[in-house]
């Protein structure tokens, strides 16, 4: 293991040299300094695991010291010593990020154990931030490429969008990232540490909504044997993402509404309020404005969550994005298989670049994924991609540029209800639309040719 190195700030010579010696024998690597001056120099030249300082010094303060470090060395403990009547600036010093403070005269094994301790902190939270990164990378938090103008402009706002707690919505096409987009703003807000909790609203049944978002207490209904939480409460202290919001049914919606501005939730079958602090992202592939026009969605609810919008540009809109995406999935990808990441041939890239990508960003993943899965060599040409040439005629060879919209749409969800052996909930997530959604659209058709 590597030996620890320590900063030891003491303006008494003798006190300094004895317990660096001390602290020498028992396994750390110690850095002398005499004042503030020499500390600063001795942090601008290295890295340290931890700093101990006393807190007068002879040109300075003790907290000056501890300053500095914050600001050159922010991963190291800190540890101050303190002479007898000056315990409220040590308290001070643990306001300020101090791991613990000792007072004079310091014995030499407790300031070992203290020592050990905040770099045993310190190795713990070095985990911590190890694991975050993980989790970034493996829920594709760090997949967000902003090379265009377009998702720039997106991005420039964000940081002060998940410095606050305000309601975002968040609109796009399918498969634009809205998700991943919400979880880069919870990972990046003070809720960071809480529970990032999503709801497909389109999927879940209208008579099942309420249970599911705000729970029930036992006996509520037939088959409630017990108090469940819902996810509203499971979410206390972090994020909801409600996606496809405007698929909550307007019955819903006045519930929602009281949610959103008291701040609580009633189980199903209570009278009892609960409070709860949760922020909310709300998304949707439909334009939730237009809902409103419609009379599907209520103005005061839509005004509630679309606090701050959010608009993410489809992929054929970011055309300088298409690139940089393809290598950081492609490379992902790879490691997740196990295997070299393939070449690209200059005519496979341009087919990527050519394409209108109607699927977006998941689209271009499940393109790439399949041509890992079925092709293991070192080389991806355009052949490969098996992407049709934008304005080719179908594979069928059918003429149909004079069928009527609905009816391409019909015939589309008809094959994706087909090819996912007619399982309406993995149709309704290939298609980007709500299992409702779905619903409502078959039976509209089931209606017409009865």
């Amino acid at each position: 293991m590597r030996t620890p190195r320590i900063l030891f700030v003491e303006d008494d010579a003798s006190l300094r040299l004895t317990q660096s010696l001390y602290l020498e024998q028992e396994g750390f690597r110690v850095v002398p300094a005499a004042n503030r001056r020499e500390a600063r120099r001795a942090l601008t030249d290295g890295p340290f695991d931890a700093v101990v300082t006393d807190l007068r010094l002879g040109d300075g303060d003790g907290l000056d010291v501890l300053s500095d470090v914050r600001e050159l060395r922010p991963e190291a403990e800190t540890v101050v010593i303190t002479g007898y009547g000056s315990v409220e600036s040590a308290v001070e010093a643990m306001k300020r990020g101090a791991y613990d403070y000792l007072t004079k005269p310091v014995d030499p094994e407790d300031l070992v154990r203290v020592l050990q301790k905040a770099l045993e902190r310190r190795r713990l939270r070095s985990q911590v931030d190890h694991l975050a990164r993980r989790f970034a990378e493996e829920a594709g938090l760090n997949r967000i490429v902003a090379e265009s103008p377009a998702m720039r402009a997106v991005m420039e706002s964000l940081a002060d969008v998940a410095a606050s707690d305000a309601p975002v919505l968040i609109q796009g096409e399918s498969g634009t990232g809205k998700e991943l987009m919400a979880k880069w703003i919870h990972e990046r807000s003070r809720r960071a540490a809480g529970p990032f909790v999503a709801v497909n609203c389109g999927a879940v049944p209208e008579n099942l909504l309420e249970t599911e978002l705000f729970g029930h207490v036992r006996g509520a209904f037939t088959g409630a044997y017990q108090s469940k939480k819902g996810l509203w409460e499971a979410a206390d202290g972090g994020t909801l993402f409600l996606d496809e919001v405007g698929e909550i049914p307007p019955a819903f919606q006045v519930k929602l509404l009281r949610t959103l501005q008291e701040g609580t939730i009633r189980r199903v079958g209570s009278v009892k309020e609960i409070q709860v602090d949760v922020r909310i992202i709300s998304a949707g592939n439909q334009d939730v404005s237009a809902l409103v026009r419609e009379g599907r969605f209520r103005q005061d609810l839509y005004y509630r969550i679309n606090v701050v919008p959010i608009h993410l540009p489809p992929l054929r809109d970011r055309p300088e994005d298409i690139r940089p995406l393809t290598d950081s999935i492609l490379e992902r990808l790879s490691r997740r298989m196990g295997r070299r990441v393939p070449k690209l041939t200059a005519a496979a890239r341009r087919r990527l670049q050519e394409y209108p990508w109607p699927g977006n960003v998941r689209e271009l993943e499940n393109t790439l994924e399949r041509v890992l899965i079925f092709h293991k060599k070192d080389r991806i040409d355009a052949e490969d991609l098996n992407l049709e040439t934008p304005g080719a005629p179908s594979r069928g060879g059918e003429d149909d540029w004079n069928v009527p919209l609905e009816e391409v749409e019909r015939r589309h969800i008809l094959r994706v209800l087909a090819r996912c052996g007619h399982n309406k909930a993995r149709a309704a997530r290939v298609l980007g639309i709500g299992t409702n959604t779905l619903w409502r659209k078959l039976k509209k058709w089931e209606s017409v040719e009865s």
